[in-house]
C-alpha cells in the first residue's frame, strides 16, 4: 500500500514545499525529466501512480513540472491537488493531433480556448461556461514561441475524453461510433485546430478556481492528411513552456512595480 507523507496530497503525493507556483503539466511521466533537463538544481520530488513531479530553477525562476497521465479526470486531480498546495499558474506541455490540413507534424499549437467535450468539467459547471486560457499566459506562450523561432499556430482546441471513438478512430475490432463519425468534419468547419484530452478541463477549472492556465502542444499527427510522427516538436514544446515561465515572471514584476492588476501592452514598452 502507498503511504502518503504527512500533509501530502493524496494522489500527486506532493506537499506545500514541493511545488513552485509555476507548474508545467505534461501528460507523459517520461516528459517530466526532459522538461527538468533545462533547469538548474532539478530534483524529483515525487512519483506516485501517473503523477511524477520535479522542481528546480529556470533562469532564476522557481518552477515545477508534473505528469498528469492521460485524460481529463487525471488533469482534474492535478489541478485540484496542486492548487491546494499553492500553485497559481499551470501550463500544459502536451501532444495532439491536428485537424486542419495546413498544420504539420512538429508544429506547435497554442490553445486560446477549448471545446469542452471532456465530460469532466461538466461535474463542476454548466456546459455553457467557457474553457479559456488566461490571456497573460496565452500572450507569454506566443512571445516565447516567437523568441525561439519555432513554427506555431494559435486557436481553439477540442478536448475529448477518449483516444479512440472520442477522436473518431475505428477500434481494432472495426467498431466505430456513429456519434463520432462526423465529429472531425464538424470541428474542421468550426475552425478548431486540434484534438487532445486535457486542455478544456485545465482551462475551465483554473477559471473557476481563480488560477491562471495556458497550453502548448506539439503536433504528433495530422488527422486529415494521415501523417503520424511521434515526438515531433516535443523539444520545441518543452523549450517554449520553460521560456513562458521566465516571461510571465518578468511581467509579474512589472505589474508589481507599476501597481497594476492587469497586464496591457504599453505597460511592457
Amino acid at each position: 500500500m502507498h503511504h502518503t507523507p504527512k500533509d501530502a496530497q493524496y494522489h500527486i503525493n506532493c506537499r506545500h514545499s514541493d511545488l513552485a507556483q509555476y507548474l508545467l503539466v505534461a501528460g507523459d511521466p517520461e516528459r517530466v525529466p526532459k522538461i527538468a533537463k533545462l533547469w538548474s538544481n532539478a530534483k524529483q520530488v515525487s512519483s506516485h501512480r501517473e503523477f511524477r513531479a520535479f522542481t528546480g530553477i529556470f533562469k532564476n525562476v522557481d518552477v515545477s513540472a508534473i505528469s498528469s497521465g492521460i485524460g481529463p479526470a487525471a488533469m482534474s486531480i492535478v489541478v485540484n491537488e496542486a492548487a491546494n498546495i499553492g500553485v497559481h499558474t499551470f501550463i500544459r506541455v502536451g501532444s495532439c493531433g491536428a485537424l486542419q490540413k495546413n498544420i504539420n507534424c512538429g508544429d506547435l499549437i497554442i490553445s486560446s480556448a477549448a471545446v469542452r467535450l471532456d465530460g469532466t468539467s461538466n461535474c463542476y459547471v454548466t456546459p455553457e461556461y467557457p474553457a479559456v486560457a488566461d490571456y497573460e499566459v496565452l500572450m507569454a506562450l506566443i512571445e516565447a514561441a516567437e523568441s525561439l523561432g519555432v513554427k506555431y499556430h494559435v486557436g481553439i482546441t477540442a478536448t475529448v475524453s477518449d483516444f479512440y471513438a472520442g477522436q473518431a478512430r475505428v477500434s481494432d475490432n472495426n467498431f466505430s461510433s456513429s456519434k463520432c463519425e462526423s465529429l472531425i468534419q464538424a470541428l474542421q468547419k468550426a475552425n478548431v485546430l486540434n484534438f487532445e484530452m486535457e486542455t478544456a478541463t485545465l482551462f475551465a477549472l483554473c477559471s473557476l478556481f481563480g488560477l491562471r492556465a495556458g497550453a502548448v502542444c506539439a503536433v504528433y499527427a495530422n488527422r486529415v492528411t494521415g501523417k503520424f510522427k511521434p515526438y515531433a516538436g516535443e523539444e520545441d514544446c518543452i523549450k517554449v513552456a520553460n521560456e513562458t515561465v521566465k516571461i510571465l515572471d518578468s511581467w509579474n514584476k512589472k505589474k508589481k512595480t507599476q501597481k497594476k492588476k492587469w497586464l496591457f501592452p504599453s505597460l511592457l514598452y
